[in-house]
This record gives structure tokens, sequence and C-alpha cells, in this order.
């Protein structure tokens, strides 16, 4: 599996779609993978949705409630769930042309457990360019419209519909701004609310390669969208997560006002090595949900989900401990740090196979090391420390979900997140922070989690 797509919350489910190959754990002939979940941690597998068919393969895209029944493909009463994707012509791209990859509409009356192809597929033709991919749609109210935000080689096109069928190209954005060391993909525009009330636009990009901790990535730019184009507030490159492994992240569709959160899922691998890492069964996973915050400085914060409490187990104070040599109980835990003083220090996570991940807090920049975490030489570009800019915050809090392969790591409410793949040969059952003098440890505690499955 990679990227998640069609991620749309109706009548008390979340749906997410996902990039699926079910005949290799290595990539191939891409299908829509399906579950659903009523909590966002328990999650029901459920059949394949879509199928690759006569124009392409089934690449990455979203889904919306057509509420208003404007494609006309349900009633009043029975909306119809939209997916909206990319064909990508696999014969084509042998061939060298360079229009093999269109968007296709599929569309499902019964809460999206089936799924019928549009008959006039596909809805929005190739102008001619290799990368043209990734749809995100969203119901634009003010204006009675729909947006497609689209990514296209090195920059972003948005497009207009009235039905979901017929698409007016907008504008461009992107081309020389941003970060461009690779190919733009996986866009995702929607608007956010700061602490004091101010409204922003926020467009999230994936790039790769090209990402802070090399390979995949995703940045994310911040200014006013005006149903035609998108205009940023400055010119800074911002990474929606500064660790190697959180890529094609977009946020669920029609979850509901009311609630006013803006939930995020990412795909918690990089194409560095994500067809080689050392899983048979299964390979790859997705983050744990998120809730995306914008502060007033534009930093974008990534808050784990309040959901993930019912996991919670017992938890226990090791304040004292910490400073020595925790020994933790069970193998799935969230460390909770409170710190003093600018917040420096080394904390290192380890088992007793001398297997261990340093996160080292300096004065401006936080160092993630995974050069011992365990299996390391499948790839070159695995094994590595990843240095971290603070652009002048000093951490006070860190909070830090250890899984059997993964490390995901929020400081300070999530103004920094940290996630990175790890294969130990033994899960890591030892914590230990050495402060440095001018730091102290206010408050730790470990709690543990039950499994999800």
């Amino acid at each position: 599996m990679n990227d998640p797509n069609g991620m749309v919350y109706y009548a008390g489910e979340y749906h997410l779609f996902y990039q699926y190959y079910p005949d290799s754990n290595v990539w191939g002939p891409m299908h829509w993978g399906h579950a659903v979940s009523r909590d966002l941690v328990h999650w029901e597998q459920l059949p394949i949705a879509l199928y690759p068919d006569e124009l392409g393969y089934i690449f990455s895209g979203s889904a919306v409630v057509d509420r208003k029944n404007t494609s006309g493909f349900g009633t009043a009463d029975n909306p119809p769930l939209v997916a909206i994707y990319t064909y990508h012509d696999p014969i084509g791209a042998e061939q060298g042309r360079v229009d093999f990859q269109t968007q296709g509409i599929a569309y499902s009356l019964d809460s999206g457990r089936n799924w019928i192809k549009y008959e006039g597929n596909p809805v929005l033709d190739n102008p001619g360019i290799i990368d043209f991919r990734d749809p995100k749609v969203f119901y634009h109210e003010d204006l009675q419209k729909w947006i497609m935000t689209l990514a296209v080689k090195d920059h972003i096109s948005f497009y207009s519909s009235a039905d979901l069928k017929t698409w007016t190209f907008e504008s461009d954005f992107g081309a020389d701004i941003g970060a461009h060391g690779g190919v733009w993909e996986c866009p995702d525009l929607f608007m956010l609310r700061t602490s004091e009330g101010n409204n922003y636009w926020v467009l999230l990009v994936s790039i790769n390669p090209g990402g802070p901790a090399g390979g995949s990535a995703t940045q994310y730019f911040v200014g006013d969208f005006d149903g035609n184009s998108f205009t940023p507030k400055d010119t800074t490159i911002r990474w929606v997560d500064y660790g190697a492994d959180n890529y094609a992240g977009v946020t669920w569709s029609d979850f509901p006002a009311e609630d006013g959160r803006r939930l995020f899922l990412g795909w918690m691998s990089n194409w560095d090595y994500a067809q080689v890492v050392p899983t048979y069964q299964w390979r790859s996973a997705m983050t744990i949900p998120r809730v995306l915050q914008l502060s007033e400085d534009f930093r974008l914060q990534s808050v784990p989900v309040e959901e993930l409490n019912l996991l919670e187990g017992q938890t226990e104070i090791i304040t004292e401990e910490l400073a020595m040599e925790y020994i933790t109980k069970e193998p799935l835990f969230k460390l909770d740090v409170e710190l003093s003083n600018g917040g420096q220090g080394t904390l290192i996570i380890a088992n007793g196979q001398d297997e261990q991940v340093v996160i080292e807090l300096q004065e401006s920049e936080i160092i993630f090391d995974r050069t011992k975490s365990g299996m390391v030489t499948f790839s070159e570009k695995f094994e590595a420390f990843h240095g971290i800019p603070l652009d002048g915050l000093k951490p006070s809090q860190l909070t830090i979900y250890v899984d059997a392969s993964s490390i995901e790591v929020f400081v300070d409410e999530g103004l920094i997140a940290i996630t990175e793949l790890v294969f130990p040969n033994a899960p890591y059952d030892r914590i230990m922070f050495t402060p440095n003098p001018e730091t102290n440890v206010k408050h730790a505690e470990i709690t543990y989690l039950e499994s999800i499955w």
C-alpha cells in the first residue's frame, strides 16, 4: 500500500481508500484498497473499491459527498459518494507518450461499498504533460462550484466544475515558489482558522524527491484562495513533517463543520526505500491520524487525534526513572516529557540488543539518529540521522508514540512533527533522557497502548 486516497466522512464512518497492489508486496498495477472506521483507531478492511480497467491503473485521488446531487448520480434523499482519481495508462507510458494520465470519476449509492465508474470517463483529458495527477476536490460553498487541486509536474493547477463531470481550468501555482527537488504530487487545499480567529487557506504539496530528510516529504503554503487562484503570504518553504517517513498525506473531506477539526493522515514510508524495507506479509502503513492547526506565525501544527485515548492503558509517572534507565512493561507506548529552560538534552529509546534511536535536542535543531536502530543495511539511504531546524523554538514538551516499527514525535503540541520508520530486532523496552545542565525534566510519564487489531 502507499498513498491514502479518497478520505471522506459519511454516515458516521471514516473512509480510507489507498493505493494498493493485492498481488505483491512491491508496487504494481494500482487499485484502491478500502477500510472504514467509526473512531479513527479501529479499522475494518473492506473489499477492493476500484480496479484497473481499459483506461489504466487507478492512481491517487479524493472522494466527496455530492450532497446537492450536482452530478445526477444519486438523489436528494440519497446523495452519491463520488471518487475522483487519476487513470494511469501503462501502455501509453511504455510507448513514450506524454498524455497517459487523465482524471476519471466513479460513484457509490451504498455508503461506499460498491462503485460504478462513470461511462463518460475520462472527465479531464491530459493537455500533454507527463505528470498530471492526484486530484483533490472540495465544494466551494460561497461560489457554488467544485474546486479541483491537481499536481502537474512541478506546480499545481486549479480547475472548477458545476457537476464533477465537466472541468474548467482556472489557474496555475508554484512553478517559481517552494521546494522543487522532485515531482509535485498529492495536493490538498483547505481553510484553517488561527487561535486569534484569522482565516487562511493552506495548500499541501508532496514532493519526491527533495524532502528535508531526503526523498519524499510534504511541504505547505499559507495564503488566500479566491476560487480562481492561490496567493501565498510569503515564499518560505515549510514542511508538514521533518522526519523521513510521512508522505502523500491529505485530509478528510466532508467532516462535520461543527466538530471544527481538520483531520490528516499520511503514508508512513519514503520512496527512497519503500519497496525494500524488511517486512514481508505486508508492506507499508499509515501514520496515526492528526489534527492540523495553524499558528499565527504560519506554523502548521500536527496534533495526535484525541481518539487515540481509546487505546490508552496504564499510565506511570517516570520523572526520576527517566534520568537513569526506565524499563518499559509493554512494547507499545506513549511518552510525555515536560522540560524547562530551553529543553536541551539526549533521549535514547533502546532495546537489550544494543539497538537504539537517539533524539538529541540541541540549541538550534533536533537530531533524529536511527543509524543504530536495528535493521538498517537494506538501503544506504535508510541508515541516516536527520537534522530538524527549530527556527527559534525552545522545546518544552515532547509527545512520542513508539510502535513496533515506527516512532512519531510531536514537539510543543505538534509545532514540529517527526515521523520515522525503525526496524529493531527486538522491541524497544528502555528509555533514558540526559538533560543538558541548564535543562530540567519537570515531568515525565509513560502510557501503555493497546494494539488496534
